[in-house]
């Protein structure tokens, strides 16, 4: 580690762009916004902090999924990548058993090492993130320490880009190189980020986020055994194809949804434990279809009927995007990338909330989306849904006009063009 002036006359002089280059995919003429960046943080941790003799920098990004919509949570197959927006931080041990961790435009989280229960009362709050994911670290017996931190964010919140999976994964990412010398795995810190959620903040979300997040670059994942899923890195070069890849914001925040993601797991689940199972992984489509009748009759729940319709459809679209990309097929992928987006309209149902009729802002913006491009491309609702994003595959060619009339009805600044990032969490500086 570097003292804060020693790092910022680095990255004002160069010293860190090839770096850079690499990690945000960009070449040398954009190395000076990202390095401005890095200064910021720094700026604001010593305003925080105070200067500091020996600091590191680290960075967590978003991620956009590209197939498999809510099938991970039931052990399914997904298809994701990590993007070129992410949460950076300042960070160094504080030699001290106190973690503080502030963020821009946020009161500063403050966690006592002696005290890592769960507060059930910080349920959905930043400092129950911090607090699992230490946990999680403590358990197994890494040598964790007071350090301080601040943070700054461009995943946008409620984007669907997952903006919880990259701060866990960059708590994660600090605490394993400022304690554990690196030695924990993009993988396992991906789990402590999804317990962290799951068990801290309460929300019931499954592994891929946090996964894509921490492993990086497009990943093809299998969480058959999530104690070991599969996980194989896949090419995937847009500019090559011609297409650039857009997430569009609805213009509506998904951030206060957390019930109505809650009833897609249970009504799968529901399905599942007709047949004595816990996931639907578990289940064989062949003995579903042959008994909808009966589960119709049992369950009283057509949504959860559909659900699992969305499920097996979707998990097969998954591995099959990957065998497409595998065989060059890239308008075999796009067509299988607007199927999935197909049945998550109308079968999974997580394009708006039910809890709110008349506000449809997904689907307005899809309606936009197809009356762009036509047959050309591909899009479909992003994440978790029910607000939010769309994701489009955009030909170059159209980019610009794509771009304009989206906007028109959706604001400027509401279409981001975003690029495939290489690595997931990352110590810029150590």
């Amino acid at each position: 580690m570097r003292s804060t002036s020693d790092i910022k006359a680095g990255l004002k002089n160069g010293e860190y762009d090839e770096k850079l280059m690499y990690l945000y995919s960009c070449g040398g003429d954009k190395t000076g916004y990202y390095a401005d960046r890095y200064i910021d943080v720094i700026n604001e941790f010593e305003k925080t902090y105070g200067a500091a003799d020996e600091l590191a920098l680290f960075s967590a990004p978003g991620r956009t999924e590209i197939g498999g919509n809510h099938t991970d949570h039931q052990h399914g197959c997904v298809l994701a990548g990590s993007v070129n927006l992410d949460v950076i931080a300042a960070a160094r041990p504080n030699g001290t058993n106190t973690i503080r961790v502030r963020s821009r435009n946020y009161k500063m989280d403050i966690i006592e090492l002696d005290d890592l229960g769960i507060h059930e009362e910080q349920f959905d709050k930043a400092i129950a993130l911090i607090r699992g994911v230490v946990k999680r670290f403590v358990d197994l017996g890494y040598p964790v320490k007071g350090f301080d931190a601040y943070t700054i964010s461009n995943v946008l919140k409620g984007s669907g880009l997952s903006s919880s999976a990259a701060f866990e994964v960059l708590i994660g990412t600090i605490i394993n190189g400022l304690f554990c010398n690196n030695e924990v795995s993009p993988v396992e810190i991906a789990k402590f980020g999804q317990y962290a959620e799951n068990v801290y903040f309460a929300k019931p979300s499954g592994l891929m986020d946090q996964m894509a997040s921490s492993v990086g670059s497009v990943v093809a994942i299998d969480f058959e055994s999530t104690e070991n899923p599969k996980i194989e890195k896949v090419e995937l070069d847009l500019q090559k194809q011609g297409y650039a890849l857009c997430i569009i914001d609805s213009g509506a925040d998904h951030a206060d949804l957390t019930d109505e993601y809650a009833t897609i797991p249970a009504d799968m689940k529901a399905v599942a434990a007709y047949f004595g199972k816990e996931y639907l992984r578990q289940v064989d489509e062949a003995d579903f279809t042959a008994n909808i009748k009966n589960i119709r009759e049992s369950l009283k729940n057509d949504r959860a009927v559909l659900r699992a319709f969305h499920f097996f459809r979707d998990n097969k679209a998954a591995q099959n995007e990957v065998k497409a990309l595998r065989n060059n097929d890239f308008n075999e992928f796009l067509r299988l990338n607007r199927e999935s987006g197909r049945s998550s309209y109308m079968y999974l149902q997580n394009v708006y909330a039910s809890s709110m009729p008349k506000a449809q802002a997904v689907s307005v913006t899809l309606a936009m989306c197809d009356e762009i491009l036509g047959s050309r491309g591909s899009y479909r609702v992003h994440g978790g849904g029910f607000a939010g994003t769309v994701q489009a595959f955009v030909p170059l060619d159209m980019l610009d006009e794509f771009k304009t009339r989206i906007e028109a009805v959706l604001g400027e600044g509401m279409c981001h063009v975003l690029s495939v990032r290489p690595v997931g969490g990352y110590e810029l500086i150590g």
